[in-house]
């Protein structure tokens, strides 16, 4: 890998998040994932489901009743940062999400997820409630499609992308950044 040449840690990036997509082993296959609450920054871990280098977008799922798809359909502006320490490389985006919801997108999303996925949106009353007794809100029996009612896709689109790769003699560090055409620039690391 040249990582002195900055199309070359394009593609490499391209390739970490689509490799983060099937590689349950891959520190980019959980990046964490930050929004806008009110006057605060919200951050949470999220497993990544697609990836699409030429639009430049990232697929998540998501609880439908969950604060973040609250906080996004307020104020879509996001970002995301993964960190993997063996390949000592770190992979920050910017951008804006947007969140499909009974809808085709969503349809389609889950109609690909496996019945283990869809348990989880079958639990009562939401995600992130306060309650007193978490064993009363166990999943024993369910019907798997009645999940989808609270199912959500959230598609990040990035206009920046950074990426940083340490070394001893010298770390790497470029920002990518999309307007109408690709600008590519070195930073100080």
């Amino acid at each position: 890998m040249n990582y002195n040449n900055k199309s070359e840690i394009l593609k490499r990036a391209n390739f970490l998040l689509k490799d983060g997509v099937k590689n349950r082993e891959s520190m980019f296959h959980t990046p964490i994932i930050s929004s806008f609450s009110h006057q605060h920054i919200s951050s949470r871990v999220m497993v990544l489901r697609a990836h699409n280098a030429t639009q430049r977008t990232m697929r998540f799922h998501s609880d439908f009743r969950s604060d973040k798809v609250k906080e996004m359909l307020d104020d879509p502006r996001t970002s995301i940062i993964a960190y993997d320490p063996s390949l000592k490389t770190q992979i920050r985006l910017v951008g804006k999400s947007k969140i499909h919801h009974n809808n085709k997108n969503s349809l389609k999303a889950w109609d690909e997820s496996q019945a283990i996925s869809k348990k989880c949106y079958s639990v009562k009353g939401g995600s992130s409630k306060v309650i007193d007794d978490p064993a009363s809100y166990d999943i024993k029996e369910f019907n798997v499609e009645d999940g989808y009612q609270n199912f959500a896709v959230l598609v990040f689109n990035f206009d920046a992308l950074e990426f940083l790769f340490l070394k001893s003699t010298g770390h790497r560090r470029a920002i990518h950044k999309w307007n109408k055409d690709l600008k590519s620039s070195w930073l100080v690391p």
